[in-house]
């Protein structure tokens, strides 16, 4: 009994680990993003588990629901692609779960930020998720400013058509930084393209389609930087 939130692979079915491939053929209840995509998911490991949807748009009364099914029954959560709680659905559920004694268990696995992180080249010991940044420059330049002095590398999602947007409001908040755009990770075309602010990439560098997670290196200092030039 209790809830498992299953990492699942961001394109790469192959990503799907044996443990998690494990879990998810013992539970008796799927909580998913999306029962469509969920569902190839189902049909590439043989399964026909029944689906419940948890997203953004569950209702509170739904939610206490399927903390009473986590406390009767072995309950998996799953997403789209990645880990359940980052940048996606769980974490109310979870803190619920473990509010009323229910166990909770994680299960690693496949992740866009950790791999777009390995695939910059840039320090990432320390880092910052964004996430999702506003979609209007005013609002997307002010977070980004927070980080205008820190080392820290930023990562953050964006979707196909407002990628060079982020980037160009990072240039006005962050400086002359370097970036890598990582595109359609694990995929058959996956792509990374690294440059530096304000240069951006033209259509035929980085083409508008697909899944975009965006890396920008932290504030240098003087004599890392000066090793560039």
């Amino acid at each position: 009994m209790g809830l498992t939130l299953v990492a699942t692979p961001i394109g790469n079915l192959g990503d799907l680990s044996p443990r998690a491939i494990e879990v998810l053929t013992n539970a008796d209840l799927w909580l998913v993003e999306d029962s469509r995509i969920s569902g190839k998911l189902q049909s590439h490991l043989g399964l026909k588990k029944p689906m419940r949807v948890l997203n953004e748009h569950t209702s509170e009364r739904q939610v206490e629901a399927y903390v009473r099914d986590a406390a009767e029954q072995n309950v998996a959560v799953v997403t789209d692609g990645g880990c359940p709680t980052v940048s996606d659905p769980g974490a109310h559920l979870t803190d619920l779960c473990l509010e009323e004694g229910i166990t909770v268990d994680a299960i690693p696995g496949p992740s866009a930020v950790i791999d777009a992180l390995m695939l910059s080249g840039f320090y990432g010991q320390r880092f910052a998720f964004l996430g999702f940044l506003p979609r209007k420059p005013g609002p997307m330049k002010a977070e980004l400013e927070v980080f205008s002095d820190s080392p820290l590398t930023l990562v953050a999602f964006e979707s196909q058509f407002r990628f060079r947007n982020l980037l160009m409001s990072a240039h006005t908040a962050l400086g002359n930084r370097r970036y890598a755009i990582c595109r359609e990770l694990t995929k058959l075309h996956q792509q990374v393209w690294r440059g530096r602010l304000p240069e951006l990439p033209d259509e035929t560098d980085v083409p508008a389609k697909g899944e975009f997670t965006i890396v920008i290196e932290g504030k240098r200092r003087a004599s890392s930087a000066s090793e560039d030039d």
